[in-house]
This record gives C-alpha cells, structure tokens and sequence, in this order.
C-alpha cells in the first residue's frame, strides 16, 4: 500500500501561536490559566493542555478573580472583552491575527455607513466574534439561498466580509450571488479565507487525483478540516474525517491500494503520524509527502508572553 501526505498540512500559524501562548502562560504565571472557548478546534490540543492545567470555560464569568485568562484564536465579541476589562482579570489574547483582520475590515465598513453581511457559519465561535465586533450588526448567510432571501436597508450601500475558514469555492458562489443583487456591494473577495484553509484545499484537490481513499485527521468541530473531507467526497474520493488512528475502520482499506491522509489547520502533525504507523500495521506501506507549498508565516506572541510582564499588566 501506497501512502501519501498532503502538503501542506496541520498546524498553521494562527494555531501554533494560540497553544504557544496558553503553555508559556502556563509556565510564566503558573496553573491554572483559563481558556475562553476551545483555544483551537482540536481534542487533542485541548486534551494536552487540560493535563497541563489550562482550563476551558465557554462563560467568562466561570473564570475566577484574577485568573490569567486566554481568548481563543477565534475571537471574542465586544462584550466579552469589556466584561473581562471590567472584572480586571488579567487577558492574554490569542485571536488569530487574520480573524482581527476581519473584524477590523467589518469597522472599517460599518464606520462609513455600510449594511454589512458576514459570510459564515451561524454559531461557529469566530462568527459569533466578529458579529459582537461590528457596531450595528450584521446579516450572517452561508448560501446563495440565504443572499437570496436577504433583505437590507439599503441596496447601495452593503459591504461583506467573511470567516477565515470556509471552502474557497462555496464562498466564490456565495460571493458570486452578492454581487448579482447588490452591484454596488464592496468586499475582499476571498481574501479573508486564511491562506492555511486555501492552502490545505488546494492541496487536497491534487491529492485527491491519485488516491483511492482520504483520511482527514481533523476534529468534528473544525470548520476547516470538515471543508477538507467534504473536497474528498466532491471528488468522489471515500472521505473520513478522523480524530485518530482509533478512528480507522479497517474496512475502509479494502481493496485500497493508495491512502491520501492530510490534516486539518488545529490538527498536529503527532497525530498524522500515529494515523500513518497504525495503516503500516494493516499492511506494509511506503510513505511519500506530495509536492506543495511550505508555509513560512509567523506571528509575534503578545507582549505578556514575550516580555513576561506581570500578570496585572496584561490589559493595556
């Protein structure tokens, strides 16, 4: 059997930034630090960090006085933030810096008067972010069906923006419909959609041309690895999304003579490596990594980890 390894693949800068930040919080203040929501969409990211003594919470006000507290890299609202600020509680912000991008775009846009319209998932966290971020509020479609049935004020003054993690060709279409009923709508194209999410899609659709079966390690709440495993499927591919290697059904294998495994943004690449030793222990396997883009961004740490202030420091 024949094994080949999407490339690019896994962590990408955002997320390797929020779990540096969680476990050199850990290490400078001391456990526990609380978490606001999942730091990324991953079991096993968040399962290490538990051991480690972060701990999750999905309310801020579970979070005890004074604790050091982390938002994820998806972002919080507004009001999330002001309600930390005004219980004093000592913030280390791990919003992933494309996600900021968007919520300042949105800022940008409501400030000069537009209806804005966020492409995206309803209650996904990085929604649910940037929504709280936009004065006025904002209309939130994930179809053309939605733009459709969408009414606005005012047909000339719309702008839109999106989240950083759908599929690039849904939202192309989405983007498409847009423009057919509001001609003078303004927005970025698919540029908000992270280049870590365009990059893996990419990479999956050359994938997908020359193997029998995908393995996407990914969680089930990850927005970009389930966009992944739905590419494989598009392409007639059977298609797994996986947390594992204890996920495999053997069954799958059968009559498989090429696996393509890649790995959701929040994915470790650990992981992808336990999934490929338990398809050599099925059967003997070589294992080549396809031809693609090697990311090189990186993004600074806030200055409370990089300067290991003290702890009633970190809100400016």
């Amino acid at each position: 059997m024949k094994i080949i390894l999407a490339q690019p693949r896994g962590f990408c800068a955002g997320v390797d930034r929020a779990i540096d930040i969680v476990e050199e919080a850990l290490k400078i203040y001391g456990p526990p630090v609380y978490v606001k929501h999942e730091i990324v969409h991953n079991k096993r990211v968040v399962e290490d960090l538990k051991e480690k003594g972060a701990i999750f919470v999905e309310e801020i006000k579970k979070v005890p006085n004074g604790a050091v507290t982390v938002f994820s890299a998806h972002g919080v609202s507004r009001k999330v933030e002001e309600d930390s600020k005004e219980r004093k509680l000592p913030i280390l912000d791990a919003t992933c810096p494309l996600v900021l991008k968007v919520h300042n775009q949105g800022k940008k846009y409501a400030k000069k008067g537009y209806e804005i319209i966020l492409i995206g998932h309803e209650g996904h966290p990085e929604v649910e972010g940037t929504q709280g971020r936009i004065p006025g509020g904002v209309h939130l479609v994930s179809t053309r069906e939605d733009v459709i049935n969408l009414k606005v004020k005012n047909k000339k003054k719309v702008a839109y923006v999106t989240q950083t993690t759908l599929g690039v060709d849904d939202t192309k279409d989405v983007i498409k419909e847009l423009k057919k009923k509001f001609p003078n709508i303004i927005g970025p194209g698919v540029e908000d959609i992270c280049y870590a999410t365009t990059n893996r899609q990419v990479a999956v659709r050359k994938l997908a041309k020359y193997v029998d079966l995908l393995l996407v390690v990914g969680s089930k709440n990850s927005s970009n690895s389930n966009r992944l495993e739905e590419i494989g499927r598009e392409m007639k591919i059977p298609s797994y999304l996986i947390d594992g290697p204890s996920d495999i059904n053997k069954n799958w294998l059968k009559n498989v003579k090429t696996v393509g495994i890649t790995a959701g943004a929040s994915a470790p690449e650990t992981v992808v490596m336990e999934v490929v030793e338990e398809l050599k222990k099925v059967e003997k396997s070589d294992v080549q990594v396809m031809d693609g883009i090697e990311e090189k961004v990186e993004f600074k740490l806030p200055a409370g980890i990089r300067y290991k202030k003290d702890k009633s420091e970190l809100i400016a």
